[in-house]
């Protein structure tokens, strides 16, 4: 297999939706590191407001996912992605407008709401794009994009933001805008048949299918995300977040207060996180499109075990070598993120049907982002009352429940559901 040939082979909406999500995440990168500090220092807004206009954000976000997956199956993948790009539009650049805490609440809130419809809706997209063995090869392209638009939006918001800081809100709102009007123009109306795109409805309903009603609808997604197989994977996912959010809150402490490095050495280090991700994510995906796809979250927990040892180990090392360590987690983690991201989903695609894919994604999506709200609060607190070394033994062990999920799930599904050309 050359360098390339696993880009190979999608179907023209797999890239335009890629590139929709290159575009929005850049996006966000342009913000990212700027929005705290400018709401607190420049516009004064108390620290502790800030925070709880995040926390409405997060809400927002996990609101507005439910919701888009429902849209999605119900409406169409398609018109779902673009009102969720056309309203965020409006609202991203509003922040620029925000001068008091109150308003700032308000607009993370109903931004976290539309931007959150976008996610479930792009997966669902990309599943009825995709056949089985390319599917999570696809997913991978997703997160490739994804981390190559925030490394990027990161450069180009911190050049925004020397010159004008209200216009990084602008640019990122103008994204979404740009997104809209591509997904309008390019993106054609999902394959899938019963109840998807507006398109689509009238060539299902000469099929004999027609749109259930509101009630007939919520019944059947209580449905859908109540799978048993979807909880299991959504329990997982709370997992894995967990172990994601050590590398954003605890493990930046951990390297500065013990080998006292600059926030420059610190960024440069963690750059070790998108460079790894877009070199190797679809390269290793590939590689492993014979596994059962269960065996490859297998691996992804055996690597975030070793990352966390990585750490434990840096605890007293001279300092060359303990910022060695520091890196080799930032590795071993991010081959661990780099498996686990596109398998899950593509297991979760395949658990109903098409019908029901946006739904049961979004539950995948809600669970992550629990598992990113927990996962600083925990190592927060071993931090706060100086037993931070008693953190990484412990997510050790989390690591190992996490396998042992993923065994018990791998024995209530057949092979042909868990293996990507069966």
């Amino acid at each position: 297999m050359t360098r390339f040939a696993s880009f190979r082979g999608f179907d023209r909406g797999v890239w335009i939706v890629a590139v929709a999500r290159f575009v929005n995440v850049l996006g966000s990168g342009l913000v990212y590191p700027f929005a705290t500090l400018y709401f607190h220092l420049e516009v004064g807004i108390p620290f502790t407001l800030v925070g709880t206009g995040l926390f409405g954000n997060s809400v927002g976000l996990a609101v507005g996912t439910l919701v888009g997956g429902l849209l999605a199956d119900r409406y169409g993948r398609r018109p779902v992605m673009i009102a969720s790009m056309a309203l965020g539009a409006p609202a991203l650049a509003t922040y620029a407008l925000v001068t008091t805490a109150l308003e700032f609440i308000i607009v993370a809130t109903l931004a976290g709401l539309v931007m959150g419809l976008f996610t479930p809706a792009s997966q669902a997209m990309i599943a009825d794009l995709t056949t089985n063995d390319a599917r999570e090869r696809a997913y991978a392209l997703l997160k490739v994009a994804s981390n190559a638009g925030f490394g990027i939006g990161f450069v180009l918001g911190g050049v925004i933001y020397g010159v004008t800081q209200t216009g990084v809100f602008v640019a990122n709102g103008a994204t979404s805008a740009v997104v809209a009007v591509v997904l309008f123009v390019a993106l054609a109306p999902s394959p899938a048949r019963n109840r998807l795109d507006g398109a689509d409805t009238d060539a299902g309903n000469a099929h004999g299918t027609e749109r259930g009603s509101i009630r007939e609808t919520l019944e059947t997604w209580a449905s859908a995300v109540t799978h048993p197989t979807i909880l299991v994977l959504a329990v997982l996912n709370i997992g894995f977040a967990i172990m994601y959010a050590q590398m954003n809150s605890t493990v930046p402490v951990h390297a500065e207060t013990t080998f006292d490095l600059t926030s420059e050495q610190l960024g440069t280090l963690f750059v070790l996180n998108p460079l790894v991700i877009v070199l190797f994510q679809l390269p290793i995906v590939a590689r492993l499109a014979r596994w059962r796809r269960t065996r490859g979250l297998l691996l992804s927990a055996a690597f975030w075990a070793t990352s966390f040892v990585a750490i434990l180990a840096s605890y007293g090392a001279p300092w060359a070598v303990g910022v060695g360590l520091v890196g080799a987690f930032l590795v071993l983690r991010t081959l661990g993120e780099i498996l686990h991201a596109p398998l899950i989903t593509a297991v979760a695609s395949d658990v109903g049907p098409a019908t029901s894919r946006g739904s049961q994604l979004s539950i995948l999506e809600v669970a992550k982002r629990l598992g990113f709200g927990i996962g600083p609060v925990l190592g927060g607190l071993f931090f706060d009352y100086g037993i931070d070394h008693l953190l990484w033994p412990l997510l050790i062990v989390g690591c190992v429940s996490i396998a042992l999920g993923v065994l018990a799930l791998e024995r209530r599904m057949t092979p042909s559901q868990t293996t990507a050309t069966a």
